[in-house]
């Protein structure tokens, strides 16, 4: 190979189709579940059926006779694991940590695993054994003023307060005080959670389907008092995670099944597993009080907000975060409270916090718009803060009046009748709405290896997880233009932890953290190469580590953001809401690749008008768990329900970012409920501050007659 340069055009911003997208329609590309070991054993977990108690007994002896099976593992004769430790995010959540005691926290909790020679033995000797109980009495509701809750930090500290709060609301010439609450919703992907665990010359390997390698081998390494160095995980290919796939139990119980046995062995979820095993939204109740001049500047801001968590892991929903950073007042309080109750722990949710805090927010922001006779954009123009409201740190560019502006005119909003219910179709009455959006654009430490091959191409390795997002076409754009060649000459291997630590594809920080990996090893190559110069056989490989250059993020408040419009038609007569068209305009950075960036963008806004129209996942008392655990109970929003549906953006750039490169997996949810919601306020007159918006709740609270 020779290193001479040739002319070419930048890869970053062209629309790219993805690097493996062949692969994958054609079925080349293999899943978690679907790699082929010699001598594969398969665990099928069994779950508790009581929603408190503790186990009695279990009758293995009829289960360990039936064909095929190999072992029941238990409480009773389980590997024991740590769980006193800090991992990369933090304390451990508890039910990994399988088969460690008798006690059952909640319905669907682990109790058991049964290994087989093949899954359908494994299932059928599953479901044969009989677990014995000591139930208890459990609790699995909460109100907003319910007397067990506490402040508890997540994402920033559990509250912040500036000014008299009371104050500020007496001296308000318009107050808004509201109630709005989010139902319990679950990010089931559709590639199950799956894992196969085997040790190969004393080292664990194990193939799985997650969201960071680097996370969870880490995790592994914890749990089992492992060297680092002797454990591998390889995740390639990964159908969907929204921010489900951490560390669970199947993949801890698959471990302890291939260490028992010696021999490899795949443990899966099934979907009803999957509802109460790998984490959900927590349902929310917000309180929001708005105090403004008649003029419509705020002088008081209040948000409140509870969330449940288990009785056996704390996990907020950080539902304050947009008030923190959206508008400002000189009385300005927020805090996260949390109860303990007998459900499984919730997790990350595609935009956790933002997205119910938004909700709650903005369409607070709604209301107190119609009440000052302001036009609601009009209204968060003025309110556009100078710094952090809560921070209190300068802005590192903030674009959304121009997200905003620019939504406004293509949408059309200057003809709109601020009149509520005066618009018709027919028997429809047509709304429109808007909501205001953000999302922070954090990075995590990185490493990258870059290697000049022989053949004049180039392979960057990093641990980096592509969930679906096209985080892998996105970074082979990224390293072309750090190379200065075409992607052509570019290959990229992600999803092994071998590849060194990465951040993981969380908190819209993923193709930001680990670009700016490449990018570094990148520049070092081009340097180490001669112009015209010969690359020997076995290469040229140079290896960058972001972690000492992250300190300077801190000193500013980052955001991506944007602006939601929707149109809806209500039909008063069934209550039926059709959300016709929907419109969003975003400030993120630089686009790497406009044809996946687009996807993200309107697929994050389709799940807004999903969470707006129909998801809710709904507990029984009794029992403790879920009224319908599957994909045909639990509703989404079809081919159906999905209209016409933009995604645009703004120019955003900042001077003093080093990668110029924002998250845009998440900042597309934020706003989109409430923006759908604002708008069947404008076709109906009727306030719905409860999600979701079903067609009993539209004809019961009273919708104009057709």
């Amino acid at each position: 190979m020779t290193t001479a340069p040739a002319a070419r055009h930048r890869a970053v911003g062209s629309a790219h189709t993805r690097v493996e997208g062949r692969d994958k329609v054609t079925g080349a590309a293999r899943y978690a579940a679907e790699i082929h070991f010699t001598g594969l054993a398969h665990g099928w977990l069994v779950v508790s059926t009581v929603a408190r108690g503790r186990i009695r007994s279990l009758d293995t002896a009829p289960v360990l006779a039936m064909p095929g099976v190999l072992a029941v593992l238990h409480h009773g004769n389980a590997p024991r694991v740590e769980t006193d430790y800090t991992g990369l995010l933090g304390k451990p959540d508890p039910t990994a940590a399988v088969f460690q005691h008798d006690r059952v926290p909640h319905l669907g909790w682990p109790v058991a695993l049964v290994v087989a020679e093949t899954s359908e033995q494994a299932r059928e000797a599953a479901e044969t054994l009989v677990v014995h109980y000591d139930r208890e009495p459990h609790d699995i509701a909460f109100t907003a003023d319910d007397p067990r809750a506490y402040p508890a930090a997540g994402y920033g500290p559990a509250a912040t307060e500036k000014g008299d709060l009371e104050a500020e609301l007496a001296a308000s010439a318009v107050v808004v005080d509201a109630e709005y609450t989010t139902p319990e919703e679950h990010h089931n992907p559709m590639e199950p959670h799956a894992a196969t665990a085997r040790w190969e010359e004393g080292r664990l390997e194990v193939v799985d389907s997650n969201q960071g390698t680097t996370w969870v081998a880490g995790e592994l390494a914890n749990l089992f008092s492992l060297d680092p160095s002797a454990v591998r995980v390889r995740s390639e290919h990964v159908g969907g995670g929204f921010g489900s796939k951490g560390v669970r139990a199947h993949q801890v119980a698959a471990v302890m099944a291939a260490t028992a046995l010696r021999r490899p062995v795949r443990v899966a979820m099934t979907r009803r597993q999957m509802f109460s095993l790998a984490g959900y939204r927590s349902p929310t109740s917000q309180r929001i009080r708005l105090g403004a001049d008649a003029d419509g500047r705020l002088r008081a801001l209040e948000h409140r907000s509870l969330n449940l968590t288990s009785t056996v892991h704390e996990f907020i929903e950080s539902s304050t975060a947009p008030s923190r950073v959206m508008y400002d007042a000189d009385a300005h309080h927020t805090v996260n409270r949390v109860v303990r109750l007998d459900v499984g722990t919730p997790t990350w949710m595609r935009a956790p916090g933002e997205a119910p805090g938004s909700f709650a927010l903005e369409s607070a922001f709604d209301e107190l718009a119609e009440k000052l006779g302001v036009d609601p954009i009009e209204l968060r123009l003025r309110n556009e803060p100078e710094r952090g409201p809560a921070s209190g740190l300068p802005f590192a560019g903030r674009n959304l009046s121009a997200c905003l502006r620019e939504g406004a005119r293509r949408f059309g909003w200057a003809d709109r009748d601020p009149r509520p219910g005066v618009r018709r179709d027919g028997r429809w009455l047509l709304g429109t709405g808007t909501a205001a959006a953000s999302f922070a654009a954090g990075a995590g430490p990185s490493t990258a290896a870059v290697t000049a091959e022989a053949d004049g191409s180039f392979t960057v390795r990093i641990n980096a997880a592509d969930i679906g997002t096209g985080a892998r076409t996105a970074l082979t754009l990224v390293a072309a233009d750090a190379l200065e060649v075409s992607p052509d000459r570019v290959r990229v291997r992600i999803g092994d932890s071998d590849f060194g630590p990465a951040m993981i594809a969380g908190g819209s920080t993923g193709t930001r953290s680990w670009s700016w990996a490449i990018n570094l090893a990148a520049a070092e190559l081009r340097e180490r190469l001669t112009p015209g110069g010969t690359v020997p056989p076995e290469g040229i490989t140079v290896r960058s580590d972001t972690t000492a250059a992250l300190g300077a993020l801190a000193q500013k408040e980052r955001h991506s953001y944007g602006a939601q419009f929707a149109e809806v038609a209500v039909d008063p007569a069934t209550g039926e809401v059709r959300v016709r068209r929907m419109l969003g305009v975003f400030a993120a950075g630089r686009i790497v690749n406009p044809l996946t960036a687009r996807g993200q963008f309107t697929g994050g806004m389709i799940w807004g008008i999903s969470m707006a129209l129909h998801e809710e996942a709904v507990r029984d008392r009794a029992t403790g768990g879920h009224y319908g655990a599957d994909l045909a109970a639990y509703h989404v929003a079809a081919h159906a329900d999905v209209p016409a549906v933009e995604a645009h953006w703004v120019e955003d750039h900042d001077p003093d970012d080093p990668v110029g490169i924002k998250g845009i997996g998440e900042v597309g949810i934020v706003g989109a409920a409430a923006a759908v919601a604002n708008a069947v306020w404008h076709a109906t007159g009727v306030r719905h501050r409860h999600l979701p918006i079903r067609p009993d709740r539209v004809l019961l609270a009273g919708a104009p007659d057709a």
